[in-house]
């Protein structure tokens, strides 16, 4: 680091307002852009790209890689506007660590506090449920693969990987996640690649099923469909959490983000479409209601080598792992900005004793909530509608807008008004098919149902 990046460091280092506990323990600003690449990829190629088979098949070849490619370019887009919004502010010595505080310091005290933050919050839970259930059905189909026993249920399963979850929690801070994630690109390259090499061999193989690429339903299911589909693109691309990660980065941090994520979007890219494309030509519209795995495995019997699908699941597992812990992050540095005393040592029993029992706390209420609710397809829907249309494709653009007022004449910023009108729209849409999608569900599901 030279002479002038040292000096431009220790300008934002001396931010205006005292650092809280949340700040000071789990955003601590260490990293680098790498790192940054790591966490970002944790947080975008997470299982749930393993659902994108199901998203085509709601809207057929044209419409749903469109849907795919289009949402590859705005949140490329969107992140990147996010980053130099916070950039902005770094170097007028104001540097936001938290989408929350970013809300509020743009567009006012109560869109951070009533409306981001509520929202961020049920983002990053609800992919936390999302992932333990997950994490319980790979678990799951490793037993049924390993064992001819079929004594446990799936709800079992959950509350071993929440076990498994309960003592990752207790990872300090962000930062301290860093090799993990860079295992958990690893794992989503390897998952991926295994999910994609099944789905060719599967869809050459004597016993493949039939392609049929038509859009079953009604019309009005149709409809309702692509919109649950793009809910379901929407959450795969979906972070909502850019403002925290980039605040792992130590300063200056001009430049790193769009490093990073030039790092993620190459393995984006490279898995989503893979997956996505592979799965939906061996299978058609006989897709499984959660991930593409599920189609590997009919009436009991396995279509690949069980030596495969039990690595794949693996890996799953693995990195699912690693997925729930970032999520955790935001809900890991609430607690400690409410209960922790950032005015004594982070590993202090003062500290320690509360970190450990509201951690526990929220690992245990998303295993149970994930135990009852198996409904991984239509989680990913209504938390892409909810969550992630909102503050990976809305949000953006407008902070963009607020903080550096193109002209209005200009490109830029009806550019950014069409997208944040349009997603805005998408996001309404999403949001009622979604629902409508859960309660259809929940009509052939009950509560620890075993699926």
């Amino acid at each position: 680091m030279d002479a002038t990046e040292r000096e431009k460091g220790e300008e934002q280092l001396n931010l205006p307002q005292q650092l809280d506990a949340g700040a000071l323990f789990v955003l601590k600003s260490r990293g680098s852009w790498l790192h940054c690449g790591y966490h970002l990829t944790t947080s975008i190629v997470a299982p749930a790209l393993l659902s994108l088979p199901l998203a085509l098949s709601l809207m057929g070849w044209f419409p749903g890689l469109l849907c795919l490619s289009l949402s590859a370019l705005v949140t490329f887009y969107s992140y990147n506007l996010l980053s130099l919004v916070l950039e902005h502010h770094a170097q007028l010595g104001q540097r936001q660590l938290r989408f929350r505080d970013m809300a509020g310091d743009i567009l006012g005290p109560g869109w951070g506090r009533y409306f981001v933050g509520p929202i961020q919050f049920g983002l990053c839970y609800g992919a936390v449920i999302a992932c333990i259930l997950l994490g319980g059905q790979s678990l799951k189909s490793i037993y049924l693969l390993s064992t001819t026993s079929r004594t446990m249920q799936l709800y079992q399963f959950v509350v071993i990987f929440g076990v498994l979850m309960l003592v990752l929690a207790q990872i300090p801070s962000f930062h301290n996640l860093r090799h993990i994630n860079l295992i958990s690109l690893i794992l989503c390259l390897a998952y991926s690649a295994c999910a994609t090499a099944g789905s060719i061999y599967i869809g050459y193989s004597k016993n493949a099923p039939a392609k049929d690429y038509s859009i079953k339903g009604s019309r009005e299911n149709r409809v309702f469909g692509s919109f649950t589909a793009i809910s379901i693109i929407a959450t795969t691309y979906g972070n909502g959490i850019i403002p925290e990660i980039q605040a792992t980065i130590a300063p200056p941090v001009e430049g790193k983000m769009f490093k990073g994520l030039c790092v993620c979007y190459a393995v984006v890219v490279s898995t989503f479409f893979s997956v996505a494309i592979s799965g939906y030509w061996a299978f058609g519209n006989n897709q499984a209601p959660g991930t593409v795995l599920q189609n590997f495995i009919v009436d009991g019997n396995p279509l690949l080598p069980t030596s495969v699908l039990l690595m794949t699941n693996v890996f799953t597992l693995l990195q699912v792992a690693a997925v729930s812990v970032v999520y955790l992050q935001p809900t890991n540095e609430a607690f400690e900005k409410k209960f922790a005393d950032a005015k004594i040592d982070q590993f202090s029993v003062r500290n320690v004793v509360p970190r450990l029992f509201f951690r526990s706390l929220s690992v245990v209420i998303a295993t149970t909530v994930a135990a009852m609710f198996p409904f991984f397809g239509d989680l990913n829907a209504v938390i892409g509608a909810f969550g992630c249309i909102p503050l990976d494709f809305v949000l953006p653009m407008v902070f963009y807008n607020v903080t550096f007022k193109p002209s209005r004449l200009g490109l830029i910023f009806w550019g950014n008004t069409l997208i944040a009108t349009i997603f805005t729209v998408l996001g309404v849409l999403g949001a009622i098919s979604s629902i409508r999608q859960i309660v259809l569900d929940a009509n052939m599901y009950s509560f620890f149902a075993n699926v």
